[in-house]
């Protein structure tokens, strides 16, 4: 979303950023590229200049703004890219700064916290421990759980919590997501986090739906899946990430350790919010590791990505069989395979995830078929929730994705007094409130957990509007009588649906 907060003059980030732009630099690794080619510096700046918004108007210009331009309006210091192609890595490019105040520039090598983009490393590690024979996609995790069972009620008792239903958010299990904690704060263990015990800071992880029926994003079933794996193998998380997933992926600069150990502190991106301000010590510590815990580079899970790419096309890396791979990257409940969000869209499959902790935004989008590509984009700003798409765009532009180029709308005309009748607040359980007004003849929508202005939604129907920067959309729906029941949102950020209040 927009936000016109100013960012503290005395941190100087337009002019910061034009500083610090770094030359793009060849990845190493078993994933490196050969030197950047004259087509790869054209594609480069074809990008760094034209930022666009999720949506055009048909009939206006739409013009492109840099990407120097939009961190310093978002107030997003750094921002780190990987760009690789039918298995390698063709390009990184890295700007503005890991740490403002130390004016420390971003690198290639700058670790960013990946936020929900650890899960699916997460799913791999799961299920090269299915292959292995120490786990069952669909075996009951309670019969394999110590220190902590899914608690049973009157929806276990219909359908069990499996592994498969974890990693892909069809458990029914609760707990959207986590804050995380200060780093002077008191860190509870992994089963103080499923109990909602102090000092844990979340609600008890718990089932509130059949298992299997329907799907809900679940930080929480993660989090199960974490402690899941950790006793299955006896080791601490980190370590089994590391031997699972990190080192046969060649992730050396990556780590699941939290608290992040001090060795590791000039190597990491300070987090930043919507203010300017840096996030209190610099970052948060994330004990729900397999759900938010991984620090890493876009490089590094550049290469995460093309180890499946290749997995699932048969290529020898040993990182998941062809047959497993392919059962990650397949449809299991809604838009979700395996640990990943799947999109099947214009004659191309891709998988991805997005991931965000406090301080921190990032994108990984990797094609399945067709071009073979991907990026991945990674930033240490809250306000990358609007930056991140807007450079994935213009990527996709330049390399003609078009499943991921701007929509191309026509606006309607929409009688002020028909808006006046959409005007309420719609109430999306557990999440958010969205309060809709009108103002000079225009629909706006106030959201405070996603931005502190409103944001005007156009009107491409009668009862249908869309957010020109991000592509949401709210569709009007009424009763028998014509009486405004609730909105259907969509977009960028997933499904819901936003029940008015009386």
């Amino acid at each position: 979303m927009r936000s016109f907060l100013r960012f503290p003059a005395r941190l100087g980030l337009a002019t910061s950023v034009a500083a610090a732009l770094l030359c793009a630099t060849a990845a190493g690794g078993p994933a490196a590229s050969a030197p950047l080619s004259a087509a790869d510096r054209a594609h480069i700046a074809q990008i760094e200049a034209g930022l666009v918004p999720a949506v055009v108007i048909k009939g206006r210009p739409s013009p492109a703004k840099t990407l120097a331009t939009r961190m310093a309006q978002t107030h997003v210091p750094g921002v780190s890219i990987a760009f690789f192609d039918h298995g390698r890595i063709i390009w990184t490019k890295a700007y503005g700064l890991a740490d403002v105040a130390s004016g420390r520039p971003v690198t290639p090598e700058t670790m960013f916290q990946a936020g929900s983009i650890s899960k699916p490393l997460t799913a791999v590690a799961a299920l090269r421990l299915v292959e292995a024979g120490k786990l069952d996609l669909d075996q009951d995790v309670n019969s394999r759980l110590k220190a902590w069972k899914v608690p049973e009620n009157a929806f276990t008792a219909q359908q069990k919590v499996t592994l498969r239903r974890l990693l892909s958010h069809g458990a029914g299990l609760t707990v959207h997501g986590y804050n995380g904690y200060d780093r002077t704060a008191p860190i509870p263990t992994t089963v103080q986090v499923l109990q909602g015990a102090p000092p844990a800071n979340s609600a008890p992880v718990v089932v509130d739906t059949v298992p299997g029926t329907r799907w809900a994003y679940s930080g929480g079933g993660y989090v199960v899946t974490q402690l899941l794996l950790s006793e299955t193998t006896g080791l601490a998380f980190p370590d089994l990430m590391r031997r699972e997933v990190l080192t046969p992926v060649g992730m050396t600069h990556s780590t699941y350790e939290q608290p992040l150990p001090e060795a590791l502190y000039d190597r990491a991106a300070t987090g930043y919010r919507r203010n300017g301000q840096p996030v209190r010590g610099n970052w948060n510590v994330y004990p729900e590791m397999a759900a938010a815990g991984l620090w890493t580079t876009p490089s590094d899970l550049a290469r995460w990505a093309i180890a499946v790419q290749q997995a699932r096309a048969g290529k020898a890396h040993g990182l998941l069989s062809p047959a497993m791979a392919r059962q990650m990257l397949s449809h299991q409940i809604g838009p979700w395979g395996l640990g990943v969000q799947l999109t099947d869209q214009d004659g191309s499959r891709r998988f991805g995830h997005g991931g965000d902790d406090q301080g921190f935004q990032n994108d990984l989008e990797a094609f399945i078929t067709g071009s073979g590509q991907g990026v991945v984009v990674m930033t240490n700003g809250d306000a990358g929730i609007e930056l991140v798409p807007e450079i994935v765009r213009a990527v996709a532009v330049s390399y003609h994705w078009k499943a991921l180029e701007p929509e191309e709308r026509t606006l309607a005309k929409v009688d002020p007094a028909v808006l006046a009748r959409y005007a309420g607040v719609y109430s999306i359980a557990g999440l958010a409130n969205l309060t809709l007004s009108v103002k000079d003849g225009r629909l706006y929508a106030d959201v405070p957990q996603l931005s502190p202005i409103p944001f005007e939604l156009l009107a491409q129907s009668q009862t249908r509007f869309f957010v020109l920067e991000n592509g949401l959309t709210a569709e009007v729906v009424t009763d028998a009588g014509g009486a405004v029941t609730r909105l259907n949102v969509g977009g960028p950020f997933g499904k819901y649906v936003a029940q008015r209040k009386p």
